[in-house]
């Protein structure tokens, strides 16, 4: 009896003893493609007729470009599970993967701790304004030609957060440490127990009086560019802003305008709109804090996030359905 086949769309970094476990049931094929098109040309040419699951990394988008409604009917119609290695999942249009009856996965925890604290490096870093002397210091000069104006403490701002799932969850839990007071919105009110003592407040409110601003939410149809002119107008004058969710559910045009203007003292920014294109506005502005999708780049973390992955494309062989489907599909 053949053994199934599993398609891998990137590479393996740290997992390799839990890959070997599905390499020994599975057939595992790679793509020869380096571009988007010649992956069109092995799909329609058969190289992968027969897969039933696939595991994909964030860098193979560089390879396939978005699973989108223009490759999807073209890949193999035996293909039933694609298992995304990521919290965030807006390279693949989970509604047509659905009209063709594939199943998409993700890591929907095992990033959440690793990003929040990335998250608040970047608050810390932001509020104290640390970018303009950290570039002072390693262009020869102390603190500047002049001191830099005076950052500001954590303790007793009001941090909102937009997006409260897992990591942003995981961040009130640190913020409140550092003792800030947290608020949130989310499309609904969570439980006490999930939300602790965060305080849930509508958008508007959100945006009216938090000091710090960060944005946890997911990319999609209805977030995307959900900050922009009309959103900073409504914010507090120097309000901080952190992104670590998506570059694009920010309008990073009217960031560099508020920075400019100074509606927006400072930000600290993980993702943006065109990666790995950055805005020239936000490189030339000293007061913006940039990391290149720094979030889940831990030992630890990259390892959890495979070994979750492989541990949905077993489930995918063995049982015929994933341990973890992204909320689309939760109940298909």
């Amino acid at each position: 009896m053949s053994r199934p086949k599993v398609l891998l769309l990137g590479k393996i970094e740290l997992a390799h003893k839990e890959w070997s476990k599905i390499s020994c049931v599975a057939e595992i094929i790679e793509p020869k493609a380096r571009s988007r098109e010649e992956f069109i040309q092995e799909c329609k040419a058969g190289a992968f007729d027969g897969v039933v699951a696939a595991f994909r990394t964030v860098g193979s988008v560089a390879i396939t470009g978005r699973i989108d409604e223009d490759l999807v009917p073209i890949l193999p119609r035996s293909l039933n599970f694609i298992v995304h290695n990521g919290a965030g999942y807006d390279q693949i249009d989970v509604h047509t993967c659905t009209e063709h009856d594939i199943r998409v996965a993700n890591v929907p925890m095992a990033a959440d701790n690793a990003t929040a604290d990335v998250n608040m490096f970047l608050i810390l870093g932001a509020l104290r304004g640390f970018n303009t002397s950290m570039v002072a210091l390693r262009n020869g000069f102390w603190k500047g030609f002049s001191p830099p104006p005076f950052g500001h403490d954590p303790q007793g701002k009001i941090l909102g957060i937009l997006g409260m799932g897992g990591i942003g969850q995981n961040l009130m839990k640190k913020a409140t440490a550092f003792g800030m007071t947290v608020q949130y919105h989310n499309r609904s009110k969570l439980s006490d127990e999930l939300s602790g003592e965060a305080k849930y407040v509508s958008f508007k409110e959100l945006l009216r009086t938090s000091d710090v601003l960060s944005l946890n939410l997911p990319l999609n149809k209805s977030t995307h560019h959900i900050i922009s002119t009309k959103e900073f107008e409504l914010m507090k004058e120097c309000v901080v802003i952190v992104n670590t969710s998506r570059g694009a559910v920010m309008d990073e045009d009217a960031l560099v305008k508020a920075l400019d203007e100074g509606k927006v003292w400072s930000c600290g920014l993980d993702v943006f709109e065109d990666e790995p294109k950055v805005h020239p506005g936000l490189i030339a502005n000293s007061h913006v804090m940039l990391l290149p999708h720094m979030g889940t780049w831990t030992v630890e973390t990259q390892m959890n996030m495979e070994i979750w992955c492989i541990e949905n494309v077993w489930s995918a062989l063995e049982k015929g359905r994933l341990m973890s489907p992204v909320p689309e599909h939760k109940y298909l």
